[in-house]
């Protein structure tokens, strides 16, 4: 009896060992990065649906240093159509923030401060992740500043629906509690390193939180830093998926069931898309199966701008082989 007494004294005292090295750790991570946390205050101006006048609507979100100069990650629809931006510190400094960019397909936008002593987030490589590993998110969730929320990295590889309706691929799914005035913030490893940009909760759900990886982050701030937007290239089409029939499969050798219909031409986008015609089903991509406009839109990026391009399409149920020149996405 006294060994078994001796037993639960020790998984006790060993538990408490643990829970003291991991609350270390949050809190010793939570200070060495607060001060590069902002609480992104934005008004936006809404039409009153009853008396149809512009009223100035107050809003906020959060975000995060990247540069010592004065670069801030946050979400694009925290800024999305505001009308004044004001970045908030831990130390109580409040300074005007300037919208550099924005990219609606994967929520993130670039403000800029050109004051204070600032210090910056350092990504890490969202490719290393691990499922399990801790996960660490500070916000300003319903205004509540620099609120911290801990758990681990629940999933890896999640897709995300954008506002622009195009999919957030690379997202990473965590348990760390997400809740509006979250979007923006980082979420940090134990090393007080960016693994994500926080974007997203599912309100019906509990623990199902989402945030953009750190890899799709840093290069879409780089390239609005750069450039302003994210390059991207277009068919000039107007495209819904479209369920294939057994015989169209098997009379074409076909590896998908569906594929992409083409509804209408764009004629003044700036391609090269004249052998396309309506009708035509499309479903291949320089050889590769193109199932969805999801798919289409993924092999549209910016290497593709102004190549020759191979499309495999179904014209009269039969497979042709056509090429376009895909233009920039304006």
């Amino acid at each position: 009896m006294e060994n078994f007494n001796s037993e639960i004294i020790l998984t006790a005292s060993t538990d408490e060992q643990l829970l003291d090295v991991y609350s270390s750790t949050v809190a010793g991570v939570v200070k060495s990065i607060a001060q590069a946390v902002v609480h992104v205050k934005v008004i936006k101006q809404l039409q009153n649906p009853r008396t149809k006048k512009i009223v100035e609507n107050p809003g906020s979100g959060s975000g995060f240093i990247i540069s010592s100069d004065g670069y801030i990650v946050t979400n694009n629809h925290v800024v999305e159509d505001a009308i004044s931006i004001k970045a908030g510190f831990a130390d109580g400094l409040e300074l005007n923030a300037t919208l550099i960019g924005t990219d609606p397909s994967t929520d993130i936008a670039v403000l800029k401060v050109y004051d204070g002593d600032l210090k910056a987030l350092q990504f890490t490589n969202s490719d290393l992740l691990e499922a399990g590993q801790i996960a660490i998110a500070i916000g300003n969730p319903m205004g509540l500043q620099h609120t911290v929320t801990a758990g681990v990295v629940s999933a890896l590889g999640r897709t995300l629906r954008a506002n622009n309706g195009r999919l957030i691929d690379d997202v990473i799914q965590t348990d760390a509690a997400l809740n509006p005035g979250n979007s923006g913030g980082p979420l940090v490893n134990s090393a007080g390193k960016v693994i994500g940009v926080n974007t997203a909760v599912v309100s019906a759900a509990q623990g199902l939180c989402f945030a953009v990886s750190s890899n799709l982050a840093a290069y879409v701030a780089g390239q609005l830093i750069m450039r302003g937007k994210v390059k991207r290239a277009q068919l000039g089409v107007a495209a819904q998926p479209v369920n294939l029939t057994q015989r169209m499969i098997g009379a074409n050798h076909l590896k998908t069931k569906t594929g992409v219909y083409v509804y209408e031409i764009l004629a003044d986008a700036n391609v090269y898309n004249n052998q396309i015609r309506t009708g035509d089903i499309i479903v291949e991509f320089e050889n590769k199966p193109v199932a969805t406009v999801d798919n289409l839109h993924k092999y549209l990026n910016e290497e593709v701008i102004g190549k020759k391009i191979n499309l495999s399409v179904l014209r009269g149920g039969r497979k042709q082989e056509i090429t376009v020149v895909p233009g920039e996405l304006k």
